[in-house]
């Protein structure tokens, strides 16, 4: 007991910043006239921003050591959209560094197979490749990452997983306690509050952008950017991405004297893969591609009769079936 009131205390950051989102959510909520509208619209992209950053430490243990509690303190899902079950679940997978950017096995990942891209339509081509800028992952991004999770996660649900259903179930009824609170207060207009709720996801592409590239050693993959301005409080200091996938139960407002003690030492680790800031990516990739949509490192045009999926919005169907039929074949030597 001792240790875990310890704990709570220590953890005090975490604790003032979940008042803080819920206490901005709220307040935004009564917005709804002229400029305190615009207000209000940028308050709820605040704070559904940092409650998503909110439930990325509770999965990694914070502020309690209960899995539970911490499920409980960020139950109520501001973003609206993602089931906390369902991203705890998704992310720890992702966690497994040896398969980062993989098409199949890295949940997150934003590369697709290039049999699958050899075969798409030159449209949905050019919609991916938007996508691949800054300014497209912010616009259309969410839509399409939320198509590719949803329609996944139907195909699954359609399966009988009942891991799913039940991340579903819990979601609703979090989705109903949000509604329930929106209806009691809100008095700014529904669409101003999806308007907002849109950008906060928009801003939360911003840190996904280019945390992980494609590279032959899995400890290579992750980046470091050294920015200590706004965006990083939002992301607490996930920015420092490489710090984070090395030591993931480590809490955010610790990461930046742990890097800041072994700076070489990361810098070695992840080959340089490292940023100033992210007004340097602005600048480098707001409108310009970093990355091409098929994996660099996956070699392959499909041939007659090849098996590969032809729609990429079937993403975490896709990642089940592949784990299940065709498991990639590593080099042992890569994955350092």
């Amino acid at each position: 007991m001792f240790c875990t009131l310890h704990q709570l205390f220590r953890e005090w950051p975490t604790w003032l910043l979940l008042l803080a989102s819920y206490g901005l959510w709220g307040l935004s909520l009564q917005a709804n006239d002229g400029l305190w509208l615009g207000l209000g619209i940028l308050g709820i992209a605040i704070a559904v921003t940092l409650h998503s950053s909110l439930c990325h430490e509770a999965l990694h243990g914070h502020p309690t050591p209960s899995a539970i509690l911490n499920g409980i303190l960020v139950f109520p899902q501001l973003g609206l959209s993602v089931p906390y079950v369902r991203f705890k679940d998704t992310h720890l997978a992702h966690h497994q560094d040896e398969h980062l950017t993989d098409p199949y096995d890295d949940p997150e990942s934003n590369f697709y197979d290039p049999a699958v891209w050899h075969r798409l339509a030159p449209s949905l081509q050019g919609i991916l490749r938007i996508n691949n800028t800054l300014l497209g992952r912010m616009v259309i991004g969410p839509l399409l990452g939320h198509l590719s999770f949803y329609r996944g996660d139907l195909r699954l649900l359609a399966q009988g997983d009942r891991r799913i259903w039940l991340s579903y179930g819990v979601h609703a009824v979090s989705i109903t306690v949000v509604i329930w609170v929106i209806n009691g207060i809100a008095q700014m207009p529904v669409w101003a509050l999806i308007l907002g709720t849109y950008a906060g996801h928009s801003i939360l592409k911003i840190r996904t952008f280019l945390e992980h590239r494609a590279h032959a050693k899995a400890r290579a993959r992750t980046v470091i950017i050294e920015d200590r301005g706004p965006l990083a409080l939002l992301f607490l200091n996930n920015n420092l991405h490489v710090v984070h996938h090395m030591h993931p139960q480590i809490a955010w407002y610790n990461l930046w004297q742990m890097y800041q003690s072994r700076r070489a030492h990361y810098h070695g680790r992840n080959e340089a893969y490292v940023y100033r800031n992210y007004a340097e990516i602005f600048r480098d990739y707001f409108l310009t591609a970093k990355d091409p949509v098929p994996h660099p490192l996956r070699e392959g045009v499909p041939s007659a009769g090849s098996n590969a999926l032809s729609d990429p919005l079937d993403r975490p169907y896709a990642m089940a079936r592949h784990q299940a039929e065709c498991p990639l074949a590593r080099d042992a030597a890569h994955l350092e």
